[in-house]
């Protein structure tokens, strides 16, 4: 009898040491309640003691978490309406206040983000928007690691992955974008026609006060013609040219 009463109590207590023994990972940390106070720091990592039926604990994950925000209608300061996603990124850095300060701090991490996009970008028009991208990724991390700091959460990014534009607005911007650019071509082609016309300006100035270069040119062009065309070409030779070549020859 006495024996079947020490192997009992032996088992019970194999069985209460293997009870009260856990395992917490590199990553993780373990938030312990004794009769329902929170009892000092977090544990973890390895192997940690935990009183059974007394003690309650709760694993927490201290690596980073990318969460998806879904697409969330805003209307811009414009009054554009438009679909915008992002990603946050963010870690528990204190994984008692994410245990004890609110209830499931993934959820309450997601409808904050999700508020928070609809808020900044309601405050933004669209052309900011599509141009200023990082500035107001930056603007939505500070707000969210802001209201997120009580829970001991930290949020390290925010990025906005897409923006949907309703149809007729894309239509809209193609049109202007292709206006924009038919503006562009014609100012380049503005800006070269000047540019040549103040070239042949400086070449009739230098030519007129140099007259032998008119004839030096028509000669070239002579040349040219006759290495370009196989045909017999005649050309009116200037009184000039035949001028000059008599006057040397006296």
């Amino acid at each position: 009898m006495d024996f079947n009463f020490i192997g009992t109590l032996a088992i019970l207590a194999v069985g209460l040491l293997v009870m009260s023994i856990k395992i917490v990972k590199e990553y993780e940390r373990a938030v312990v309640f004794r009769l329902g106070r929170l009892i000092g720091k977090f544990k973890g990592p390895g192997l940690i003691i935990i009183i059974p039926f007394i003690d309650k604990w709760e694993r927490v994950s201290l690596r980073l978490v990318a969460m998806d925000v879904p697409p969330q209608d805003v209307i811009t300061k414009d009054n554009v309406s438009v679909k915008v996603n992002a990603v946050v990124y963010f870690r528990v850095v204190e994984p008692n206040k994410a245990i004890t300060e609110v209830e499931d701090f993934l959820y309450a991490t997601s409808q904050l983000a999700q508020t928070t996009l609809r808020s900044i970008l309601g405050q933004v028009e669209l052309d900011e928007l599509l141009s200023e991208r990082d500035k107001i990724n930056v603007q939505l991390q500070d707000v969210l690691d802001t209201q997120t700091d009580p829970w001991g959460i930290k949020v390290s990014a925010v990025e906005v992955k897409h923006v949907d534009l309703p149809a007729e607005m894309q239509r809209a911007m193609a049109k202007q974008a292709e206006a924009e650019r038919e503006r562009r071509a014609k100012v380049i082609s503005a800006e070269g026609e000047f540019q040549a016309a103040g070239k042949m300006v400086d070449a009739a100035k230098l030519m007129e006060e140099h007259p032998i270069s008119v004839q030096l040119r028509y000669l070239q062009t002579l040349s040219e013609i006759a290495t370009e065309n196989n045909s017999t070409t005649l050309f009116p030779i200037p009184i000039d040219m035949v001028e000059v070549f008599m006057g040397k020859r006296k």
